[in-house]
């Protein structure tokens, strides 16, 4: 009896439910990188878990549509396609949604974020240690590209104003690699109002009003875009993210 309670608290019967990493990739103009980033989550290390790879078009203009379909076709990926531009919060909530695996994990179309970090994100919640787990670029050893410091400083102001409300101590709350246990992740995207980039505080906010849940966060590598490389978020963005982070703490 004391055996199988100690491989209970070791996690070992949660490891051996788990059997699929759902992977949420939203995609709005991303030609010049979508096929690059596909083939690096296929290649990347998940840890024994099947992977089942989940692509939202964003309605694009640049072509990525037709890669998507092709791989759709491959049965490489499953498309969901938008008739129309809806934003990044959609996009992840529709295939969150769409996914079946018992952990899932959010991961940008673009190469600033790479796959290989994959493990450490998912290790906490297999090991039955976390419900939830960030991916910061702040913290950590891992290599991260030098490029805008305005956006630097708007990140931090908004991760500790956020921080002030929901009253837990991330230094990344706007960084896409975010893991949830899959049917946690299903249970809050049903209730996400936000269709941008108003997704990432509001997503923090509801995991944090849920009781008990164990958040985690682990260092992970960035390699930021310039502008010229194709970076979408812009100023305004993160000026409507402050109100995000008030409405979706205090009234939502």
């Amino acid at each position: 009896m004391v055996f199988v309670l100690q491989l209970l608290s070791n996690g070992w019967y949660f490891q051996n439910k788990m059997k699929t990493l759902s992977i949420i990739i939203p995609c709005y103009n991303e030609a010049a990188t979508i096929a690059a980033v596909i083939k690096a989550v296929k290649k990347a290390d998940s840890l024994g878990l099947k992977k089942e790879i989940i692509v939202v078009d964003d309605k694009s203009r640049d072509g990525s549509n037709k890669i998507l379909k092709k791989l759709a076709r491959r049965k490489e990926i499953v498309l969901i396609a938008h008739k129309r531009n809806e934003g990044k919060g959609k996009s992840v909530k529709d295939g969150i949604l769409k996914s079946s695996g018992e952990i899932v994990l959010i991961q940008d179309a673009d190469l600033e974020y790479d796959p290989a970090d994959y493990p450490l994100l998912i290790k906490p919640i297999i090991d039955n240690r976390a419900d939830v787990v960030y991916g910061s670029r702040f913290v950590g050893g891992s290599p991260h590209r030098v490029v805008y410091f305005w956006h630097f400083v708007m990140n931090r102001i908004l991760t500790t104003f956020s921080n002030m409300l929901t009253n837990i101590n991330l230094t990344d709350m706007e960084t896409c690699y975010k893991a949830f246990r899959g049917d946690l992740a299903r249970k809050v995207a049903a209730k996400l109002k936000s269709k941008r980039f108003g997704f990432e505080p509001e997503i923090t906010a509801k995991i944090a009003k849920i009781k008990n849940a164990r958040i985690y966060e682990v260092g992970v590598s960035y390699f930021g875009r310039t502008y010229k490389e194709g970076k979408h978020i812009k100023w305004i963005d993160g000026a409507k993210a402050v109100w995000e982070v008030i409405r979706f703490n205090l009234f939502e």
